[in-house]
């Protein structure tokens, strides 16, 4: 296994699993699992797509609502159309993130706009689950969004380049303000190149293959699985040994506490739970606006 003396190896791999989210489109999920119910701050990655779409055939996630952590929104193709209870509306168009800090509570929606919804083109999307700590649960809701040309983007000195969306790495910073020490980038590899890429010893780190096959650490990664790497060392080392391929990293501060969730709530006992789904009922998280 070629790592560096203070580089990180792999300490597990997951495989995707195929289901239907929203209004019934498909997704691929390396995690949740039984296996692997959550990669401590991260609680889910799922990727939409990439799928061709005829026109009538996008279909998104109809009003919901979300208490006790954050929401990732990455779109790569397509266009979505975010609405919520707090009256902030947003399109996200192409290469752009909606970051939601639900908070205390929130009611969201996230549909395509009414012109992709007729005209169907090419959807493809990353949705990611961000833990908060139990101080932060609380938090007044807020949304932050990025275009495109917000990211910034390091070209490493082997040609892999890398969009950071939240955090620093490869001497870039993302746009959104995150509640805890994260990094999101999104790799674009062509065939031969590598990235080093770096977290705090302690911190939780993992490489999701969007596309293609990479190694990672030394390590082959086939399309759609995760690579979750030991929490010793600094380094670790994402190539594209074949083709070209497409990784998202995140490595994150791990909180530490006890994880209760229940569909759209995350929060830290089912004590809180319960509450959280009745103040749903009783409107305490905002309405949809009609």
């Amino acid at each position: 296994m070629s790592t560096l003396a203070t580089g990180r190896t792999v300490a597990r791999t997951a495989r995707p699993f195929h289901t239907h989210e929203g209004a019934g489109f498909p997704v691929r999920r390396p995690f949740p699992t039984a296996e692997l119910p959550f990669v401590d701050p991260f609680l889910m990655i799922d990727q939409v797509g990439p799928v061709d779409l005829a026109p009538g055939e996008a279909k998104g996630a109809p009003p919901h609502p979300h208490r006790g952590f954050e929401t990732i929104q990455y779109v790569l193709d397509g266009d979505v159309a975010n609405a919520d209870s707090r009256g902030h509306r947003a399109v996200v168009r192409a290469g752009g993130v909606q970051w939601l800090t639900a908070g205390s509570g929130i009611v969201h929606e996230a549909l395509p706009t009414p012109d992709f919804l007729a005209s169907g083109g090419r959807q493809h999307m990353l949705q990611i689950w961000l833990n908060l700590p139990a101080r932060l649960k609380g938090t007044p809701p807020r949304s932050q969004n990025a275009e495109a040309a917000d990211l910034p983007v390091a070209v490493t000195p082997e040609g892999a380049e890398i969009t950071v969306l939240a955090g620093t790495g490869h001497g870039v910073t993302g746009p959104f303000e995150t509640r805890t020490p994260v990094l999101v980038a999104h790799g674009r590899l062509a065939p031969g190149t590598r990235a080093e890429f770096t977290a705090p010893a302690g911190h939780n780190a993992m490489v999701y293959v969007m596309r293609g096959e990479a190694a990672v650490a030394g390590e082959h990664l086939p399309d759609g699985h995760l690579a979750v790497l030991t929490r010793d060392g600094e380094r670790f080392t994402v190539e594209a040994p074949g083709a070209a391929a497409e990784v998202l990293v995140l490595t994150g501060e791990p909180i530490g506490e006890p994880v209760a969730r229940s569909g759209p709530f995350v929060m830290n006992t089912a004590a809180e739970l319960r509450e959280a789904e009745r103040d749903f009922r009783e409107g305490l998280m905002g309405r949809m606006p009609v």
